[in-house]
């Protein structure tokens, strides 16, 4: 921001309905309602949600400057104090993703170790493993057509929870598919209600939230008791929960029960998304774009030669990469991240009043024209080098950015380019569904099937 654009002009308004404002676009469509905010207002837009006295005022920002102002240059003023944040912590505890101030900074130093680069490269066996499980289950099963979404969520499911708990996943995992989507529709119908009814309140919706909640909690504080009982009987692992059960400093303490189960959820969560929705839709855009796929499958039978990649095959693999990093930025696998503005500031120019909603948005600072020609087509020659040098820092933050950015990042990428060179190893991909209908929950999700036709390859 320049001193220049310190003007304190107030944002533009979307336009919206007289009584509920844009509270039907955004329950309806968000991604597209954000898209509309910036090629019809600009770069800051003010939108409106819900009747009169229970309205809230959103302002949405998407320069590539604008995000970086929230998310690091002036993080400390824009919090995680909103909504949704507010119905995401109510549900999923107050571990990385939800905690602030002393709460995260401990978490956060006492988490850190175990995401080193030479511990997360430690993974890369792991991921592998249950790789190498789903390609032969689909060989097995004869298959010739996969939901590649619905697959990857469940190898990115299998994965972190291996690395989490261990061999201890078939149950985790089971447990994770069935109540995750059903919490995640409560938080979003939560975030999005202008008149919420206390979470105690017997009704239909808070008994059906209330059984799924226990479940996943009843799993965590399973698996944690065993290896809590384990560690006791001198039989201690290398999984993650063992060794965020032994984590401890003078400063800091160690986590108690209800700490490492929230820490758990958030592992759960977080770290199965982002690598599920970048590995399946990389599938999707492949199959949609032969020759982008051919120079794929090129990389990785010349680097690899059929052998098992490995941590230190990644930067060796850059176009495979590179096409990771392009469907990130189509297909951000947390397309809107909302703060809440603590004093009274300025963003390009416009006053963000104290208290005030802020959302940044990947979903639509991805498509901005500014930074990307032709922003809706799949070129992955967009990452190379001198093109990510030549953009603003924050024109791609799929892992988010500043003080806040993901812990995981490394282990993320890691899995997905492990992953996705594997799957090519063995396989070609032609497009059953072209066109894929997608919403805004907690995370990116597709509203239909996202079908692929396997083509077995020779060697």
């Amino acid at each position: 921001m320049t001193t220049e654009t310190r003007t304190g002009t107030e944002a533009p308004v979307l336009a919206g309905l007289p009584v509920l404002g844009s509270l039907l676009d955004l329950k309806g469509d968000s991604l597209g309602t954000f898209l509309r905010a910036r090629r019809e207002a600009g770069d800051v837009v003010r939108l409106t949600a819900g009747p009169p006295g229970l309205r809230s005022h959103i302002y949405a920002v998407f320069s590539a400057e604008g995000a970086q102002q929230v998310l690091a240059g002036e993080s400390a003023n824009f919090r995680k104090d909103n909504t949704f944040y507010q119905e995401v912590r109510e549900s999923f505890g107050n571990g990385l993703l939800t905690s602030q101030d002393e709460d995260y900074l401990r978490q956060r130093r006492l988490v850190q170790p175990l995401f080193t680069k030479r511990r997360v490269d430690g993974y890369a066996g792991a991921v592998a493993t249950e790789v190498a499980t789903l390609l032969d289950e689909w060989e097995k099963a004869g298959a010739t057509t996969v939901d590649v979404l619905h697959e990857t969520t469940r190898l990115a499911l299998r994965a972190v929870a291996r690395i989490l708990f261990g061999t201890d996943v078939d149950s985790a995992v089971e447990v994770v598919e069935r109540c995750f989507p059903g919490v995640g529709a409560y938080v979003l119908s939560r975030g999005y209600a202008p008149l919420k009814l206390p979470r105690a309140w017997p009704t239909p919706g808070n008994r059906r939230a209330a059984a799924l909640h226990r479940e996943l909690y009843e799993e965590c504080d399973r698996i944690i008791a065993e290896r809590k009982a384990a560690g006791r009987a001198g039989e201690e692992g290398d999984d993650l929960l063992t060794l965020l059960i032994r984590a401890e400093s003078a400063e800091d303490g160690a986590f108690d029960a209800t700490e490492l189960r929230e820490q758990v959820l958030v592992f759960l969560l977080a770290g199965h998304e982002t690598t599920a929705t970048s590995l399946g839709f990389a599938l999707h855009l492949l199959a949609l774009h032969p020759e982008v796929q051919r120079r794929a499958h090129e990389e990785v039978d010349r680097v690899l030669a059929g052998r098992t990649p490995g941590a230190a095959d990644l930067d060796a693999l850059p176009y495979v990469t590179r096409v990771l990093k392009e469907t990130m930025r189509l297909f951000p696998a947390a397309p809107l991240t909302g703060r809440r503005a603590v004093a009274a500031t300025e963003i390009d120019g416009f006053t963000i009043p104290a208290g005030s909603d802020v959302v940044v948005a990947p979903w639509v600072t991805h498509r901005h024209p500014a930074y990307w020609e032709d922003p809706e087509r799949f070129d992955p020659d967009r990452f190379t080098p001198e093109a990510e040098a030549a953009r603003p820092r924050y024109a791609w933050f799929p892992f988010g950015g500043g003080p806040r950015a993901c812990i995981g990042q490394h282990f993320s990428m890691l899995e997905s380019v492990i992953a996705l060179a594997m799957i090519l190893q063995r396989h070609g991909f032609e497009a059953v569904d072209t066109e894929v209908p997608l919403t805004s929950a907690i995370t990116l999700q597709a509203g239909g099937p996202v079908r692929c036709r396997l083509i077995a390859r020779e060697g």
